[in-house]
């Protein structure tokens, strides 16, 4: 088995159990011990876990995600430039999904010279919305505190009413093998959802996010377009063999 096989079965392992011990990995693997030891190094060294004795768990980072009002003042003019080309994209009588994010937020000001209709899960969109005079409908379910996004049973079953022509997420991570990810699992949920439900996806996420992987897997890379910025011309053309790569 290489490398990044055995590595990508500790990291399912950790998000199904959030905590496992060598011999978990070694059973499933059939590598040695001390192989998967040099393998819980390296992943420890990327930041996407880390050791205790005996065996390895989910990095706290990787559970833990800033508030909106931290997230919405980090690479803030990327994102209204990423934010301005995917509002672009949406087109007269386009029915679009638009998640709980900052920079799905920034796109809200480039819409309003469209006749379309949006539904959110972000209760910090609605205003924004309204005063744009877009038609809008808010989800229900739970309100998650730290980022104003509806989740939760009532929200997945609230989607399951609706289908897009267009779906804009947010994210916090973007890896090559990982894929898509966000710390919360109920996020991840509504977001997979909202996902399945629309003819065409876009991620929209700065080029910070690269890299970097969350708890809870939201997708493939393949499938969802991702608009992002500047980013290495190696990365870029490792990433474009995933998925569909706009750099903005």
């Amino acid at each position: 088995m290489l490398t990044n096989e055995r590595q990508e079965i500790i990291m399912k392992l950790l998000a199904e159990k959030q905590t496992i011990k060598i011999q978990d990995i070694v059973e499933a693997t059939m590598a040695s011990e001390s192989t998967i030891r040099r393998d819980l190094t390296e992943l420890e060294e990327q930041h996407k876990l880390e050791r205790i004795h005996g065996g390895a768990t989910v990095s706290e980072r990787k559970l833990q995600e800033m508030s909106i009002t931290e997230k919405s003042s980090r690479n803030l003019q990327e994102k209204v430039r990423i934010a301005k080309y995917a509002a672009s994209l949406v087109q007269d009588g386009d029915c679009i999904f638009i998640d709980a994010g900052t920079t799905t937020f920034q796109m809200i000001p480039f819409l309003g010279n469209k006749n379309i209709v949006v539904v959110t899960n972000g209760l910090t969109h609605v205003n924004s919305l309204i005063e744009q005079g877009i038609t809008t409908y808010l989800t229900g379910g739970y309100v998650k505190a730290k980022t104003s996004a509806l989740v939760g049973p009532q929200t997945i079953q609230s989607l399951e009413n609706y289908r897009f022509d267009k779906c804009f997420l947010g994210v916090n991570g973007f890896h090559i093998e990982f894929g898509f990810t966000t710390p919360d699992p109920e996020e991840a949920a509504v977001k997979q959802l909202a996902r399945t439900l629309a003819k065409k996806t876009y991620v929209v996420a700065d080029h910070s996010k690269y890299d970097k992987v969350s708890f809870a897997k939201i997708d493939d890379m393949k499938n969802a377009v991702l608009l992002t910025g500047p980013l290495e011309k190696d990365t870029f053309e490792a990433l474009e063999k995933m998925t569909t790569v706009e750099v903005i």
